[in-house]
């Protein structure tokens, strides 16, 4: 209960205000800040904040995004258990109502963020990727998928990398990665570039140091040609980190794993090695291998290697 007391005036409105749309929440919510860090509710401070005072956004705004993942992410649960697969299995079918549309994916990626402290699955995978990410290498970083952005802005704040390119098939997505960079909000950013491209489709032309992409094969039809672009993009001692989930239906979740072995098999046919991963899953209240079980969400964060 202590902690409450490090949220400000905006965090709080927002915070009731989910808690509005959605009672159920408010405990979990509870919880949720309980087990957070002083300086990640900081960091949770800071970002409603520039939400609130760069973007522009109502507190009203803010709480919908974050109410629509929870509310689209069980329905689409619902249709898992029922069903054992994922509602969609194309890219095609999902492109128009999510990538493209930039009003969903606008709101998608804010409440996606907000999950990347208040889920305690998605918390603990954000604390992972910063003690595995080298913070004294040089040379150049790829992000695959920066999405909303606040991973590819918080890594080159903690790491020495020279140059940082994301590469992003979604106009919003690129939109809200710029803005958060461009915004002087959390420091001053300058080498790095942002592009507009399908990353399959375009020949870099570069082999980079690190190369990260979190929660991206489970958006896509091929996940092998995704890890082997990932191989031939990067050198042989480069840092290679892939997040992705098992059991996990979100709208446009379309390539199904069911358990770590599904994904080491993808890793070897696309020519790297599972070096180490870690696990968490949606419902703490049991043991990974439960979740696994009963086929509840997991996510995993991979480290790979040549």
């Amino acid at each position: 209960m202590e902690q409450t007391i490090l949220l400000n005036k905006n965090l709080k409105a927002l915070l009731e205000e989910i808690v509005v749309l959605n009672k159920m929440q408010k405990s979990f919510i509870q919880s949720s800040l309980e087990a957070l860090t002083p300086e990640e509710i900081e960091n949770l401070n800071i970002y409603i904040d520039f939400l609130v005072t760069k973007e522009s956004l109502e507190i009203s705004y803010i709480a919908k995004c974050y109410d629509l993942i929870v509310k689209d992410t069980l329905r689409e649960q619902i249709y898992f258990l029922r069903h054992k697969h994922y509602r969609y299995s194309t890219y095609e079918e999902v492109a128009g109502s999510v990538y493209l549309n930039d009003d969903y994916m606008t709101k998608y990626m804010y409440g996606l963020a907000i999950t990347s402290f208040l889920w305690p699955q998605h918390c603990q995978m954000k604390r992972w990727f910063s003690d595995r990410i080298p913070k004294n290498r040089k040379g150049k970083y790829l992000e695959i998928g920066p999405g909303h952005g606040y991973y590819f802005m918080d890594a080159q704040k903690k790491t020495s990398f020279e140059n940082f390119i994301g590469v992003d098939i979604s106009p919003t997505s690129i939109r809200l990665t710029k803005s958060i960079l461009e915004s002087g909000f959390f420091g001053k950013f300058s080498n790095y570039e942002l592009k507009l491209i399908d990353f399959l489709a375009v020949d870099l032309n570069e082999k980079y140091d690190a190369v990260v992409m979190g929660e991206v094969l489970e958006h896509v039809e091929s996940p092998v040609a995704f890890i082997k672009k990932i191989n031939k993009s990067s050198k042989q001692d480069a840092f290679i980190y892939v997040t992705t989930v098992i059991n996990a239906p979100a709208i446009d979740h379309i390539a199904l794993f069911t358990n770590v072995e599904d994904l080491d098999k993808c890793v070897n046919d696309g020519g790297l090695k599972l070096k180490e991963y870690f696990l968490t899953a949606s419902n703490n209240k049991l043991s990974v291998e439960e979740n696994l079980k009963k086929l509840l969400p997991v996510n995993i964060a991979m480290v790979l290697e040549h």
